[in-house]
Formats: C-alpha cells, sequence, structure tokens
C-alpha cells in the first residue's frame, strides 16, 4: 500500500468498529481485533483517471476499510460482512459524516437479507461438507461462523435489525469451535436455524427493499462538502 492510499484511511476514515469474535461475544484469550472502517475518498480524487481504490487493507493489522460508495452498495445488497460493521456495538472512531451514515441505517435494510444470509451460510456449509467428503475435519472455527451467520440472520429477518452479539449462545457456540458438537447435531442445528429463517420472511418487518433514495442522498451530500472543504 502507497503513502497516498494510507492517507485514505489515515485521514478520511468516518466509521472504525471492531467486528469478528469480539463483536460476537466470542473471544478467547486468542483471539485477533478485528477493525472494519469506512473512509470517504474527497471528490475531486474521482476526476482524475486513476480513482480512489474502493478497499483497502492496514495499516493496522486485522483492518480493512471500504470507501463510502462501495461501502453503501455492498450494505444496500445486504451483505452480512457489511450490515454487521454498521450495527457492531464496538465503536472506535466515528465523525459527524460517520454519525450521518449510522442514522441512515434502516435504509439499507430489506427482505433481500434473507437471500443474501441463507445463501452465505450454504455455501460456508458445502465447503465443509467438501472437508468431510474429502476425509479430512471441518474447520470448526468455520462451522461456528456459518451457526452465528444464520443466528444473525434470523434475528434480522425475524425483527429488523441485524444481531451482531450472540454471546447468550457463547457456550454452545465455542464448544462446536472445539470440535466437541457432533456432526449430527450441527446439521440438525443448521437445518432449524435456515428453517425459522425461511419461516420469517412472510411475517418480517423489513420492507421489500431498501431506501436507496435516502442513501444516495447521503452520499452525494458528502462527496459535494468534501469539494467545498
Amino acid at each position: 500500500m502507497n503513502d497516498s492510499a494510507l492517507d485514505l484511511v489515515r485521514d478520511h476514515t468516518v466509521l472504525s468498529v471492531v467486528t469478528g469474535s469480539r463483536a460476537y461475544g466470542l473471544a478467547t484469550d486468542d483471539s485477533d481485533v478485528d477493525r472494519r472502517g469506512v473512509y470517504a475518498a474527497p471528490a475531486p480524487l474521482f476526476w482524475r483517471f486513476i480513482k480512489p481504490p474502493t478497499h483497502l487493507d492496514g495499516p493496522l493489522p486485522e483492518q480493512f476499510s471500504w470507501e463510502l460508495e462501495r461501502f453503501c452498495e455492498l450494505a444496500l445488497a445486504a451483505n452480512p460482512t457489511v450490515l454487521e460493521c454498521l450495527w457492531s456495538p464496538l465503536v472506535e472512531k466515528v465523525t459527524p459524516v460517520g454519525e450521518e451514515l449510522l442514522a441512515v441505517r434502516p435504509a439499507f435494510l430489506s427482505r433481500h437479507a434473507h437471500r443474501t444470509f441463507r445463501r452465505y451460510a450454504e455455501a460456508q456449509f458445502r465447503k465443509l461438507e467438501g472437508d468431510l467428503r474429502n476425509g479430512g475435519l471441518p474447520r470448526w472455527k468455520h462451522v461456528m461462523h456459518m451457526l452465528r451467520l444464520l443466528i444473525s440472520g434470523l434475528d434480522l429477518v425475524r425483527h429488523g435489525e441485524p444481531r451482531v452479539d450472540v454471546g447468550d449462545q457463547r457456550d454452545r457456540l465455542l464448544a462446536v469451535r472445539r470440535g466437541e458438537v457432533g456432526w449430527d447435531e450441527i446439521q440438525a442445528w443448521r437445518a432449524a436455524l435456515a428453517a425459522d429463517l425461511d419461516q420469517a420472511l412472510d411475517g418480517s418487518p423489513l420492507p421489500p427493499e431498501p431506501g436507496r433514495a435516502e442513501v444516495e442522498e447521503l452520499l452525494i451530500s458528502v462527496r459535494r462538502r468534501s469539494v467545498d472543504r
């Protein structure tokens, strides 16, 4: 990463949060500190042939940031990882623009979340089954996070808000991570969560579509203000 790219994260981050196991309530002594952030590149940078990067790693270990527009696109598509950033209980930095972003959080939510959370969890499950078919053991940490993803998605579809902290399921989920839960029990738990997620869709308080116009209005406002400065 060059210095100009680093400057985008250092000087233009509007929101920085801790995600991963520490935000989930599943941290152990060896857990990393996973940081995710949003930076708003000044609008004049987009007038050049070479545009600002849509995402960046660093500068801290386990740190990843999205440019505001890319972040909004992913959130409007109900990307689970991005929605998690907006609802993380561990906020390390928030600027006035970051506060505006958090204020429009409901506009990002829609029933599309049912499909994305279901699809992400299903893809993870198929990879884990592949490990078993090939004679290996599943990656138990991945098994735990597949179940956590379904728990979070179920809360979102059922209650209208994603659930990040799953600490009330900590003991059971960490037992999965340690490989102490049989595969048949894991399959049954996964199937039950997936069925509940499907059933919750009909009565979900989520709107059919996200509030794209509201989010776009915020994005345009942020871009215009960066030119004025």
